[in-house]
């Protein structure tokens, strides 16, 4: 089983100079990475913010949940990933999806294909960023890219390039995952662009658990070597686990025993919350958890008995 590892998903802050109290202080807590989302929304550009976030912290690690595929060119990320891997001295998770937030499309005028095309971008994407990190200059025939003499300068700091993060709630992104991420975010359906009922609906312990098994048929031996990771949108520590489950049970229209059995939801006592996330890691994988700024000081309990073992 993989070490306990615990992230915080941050957008911005009233300042630079906040900004970077914060990842000093997510670091002094035990906090392993700071994730920024990539959204044209009310939010610091990732590649700057991560950048200025890894300069001020020594071993706190940075990372994307997740770089949008469609606007984003992979040669260019490539290179600008190669760069923030340098300035972190290997500490980034390149994280990349096909993209899905169906507004972000729209403020930037961009068509929104299918589901299937968008994933076929990003299963191209992929092979050109690893290719780019491994080797000094790059052909690639595609249908969606295609490149000559392509210099993968410069060389990132990690060999081979930075930990490829994949995220995904279908069985293609996830099979894309299972071949080439070294961390995977198991998500829920995103296929609506927006979180909605039908986001909610997929939510339950058992699609999580068809998930998990897709990416052990398609990971093989590679399975043993995958961090599992799961985004937390319901986190609460303190009230007992039943009582929350109760009430939420009311709200979703989840059983109580499928809403604490969730992965998108962590809550109960500190002890209860500690008992949840080791059963978690023993009976799917799961490892590697990220909360939300609102959590940072109240999950620090969590991460002081858990983080690294």
């Amino acid at each position: 089983m993989h070490p306990f590892r615990f992230g915080i998903q941050l957008q911005k802050a009233p300042s630079l100079r906040q900004w970077r109290d914060q990842a000093r202080r997510l670091e002094d807590l035990g906090y392993s990475t700071l994730f920024m989302p990539d959204h044209f929304g009310d939010q610091y550009g990732p590649l700057v913010a991560l950048t200025a976030a890894a300069e001020a912290t020594s071993s706190l690690r940075v990372g994307s949940l997740v770089f949008d595929n469609d606007y984003r060119h992979p040669l260019v990320l490539a290179k600008e990933l190669a760069t923030l891997d340098l300035a972190s001295e290997g500490r980034l998770e390149a994280g990349i999806g096909a993209g899905w937030l169906r507004s972000d499309y729209d403020e930037a005028g961009l068509g929104y294909d299918e589901p299937a095309v968008r994933v076929a971008r990003l299963e191209e994407a992929v092979k050109v960023m690893t290719a780019l990190w491994a080797s000094e200059s790059v052909d690639f025939d595609g249908e969606h890219y295609r490149l000559r003499g392509a210099h993968g300068l410069p060389r990132p700091h990690t060999p081979g390039g930075p930990p490829l993060l994949i995220g995904g709630g279908s069985r293609r992104v996830l099979r894309l995952a299972a071949e080439h991420a070294r961390i995977i975010g198991i998500n829920p359906s995103l296929r609506a662009g927006s979180i909605n009922a039908e986001t909610i609906a997929s939510a339950t312990p058992s699609q999580y658990a068809e998930r998990i098994g897709w990416v052990r048929e398609h990971a093989g031996e590679r399975f043993a070597d995958i961090e599992l990771q799961s985004l937390v949108f319901l986190a609460q520590i303190g009230r007992p686990q039943a009582e929350v489950a109760e009430e939420m049970s009311a709200i979703l229209g989840f059983s109580p025993d499928e809403i604490a059995a969730t992965p998108v939801a962590v809550f109960g006592t500190e002890d209860e919350i500690v008992e949840t996330l080791e059963r978690r890691r023993e009976e799917f994988g799961y490892s590697y958890w990220v909360f939300h700024e609102p959590e940072i000081d109240s999950f620090a309990p969590v991460v002081a008995r858990l983080a690294g073992r």
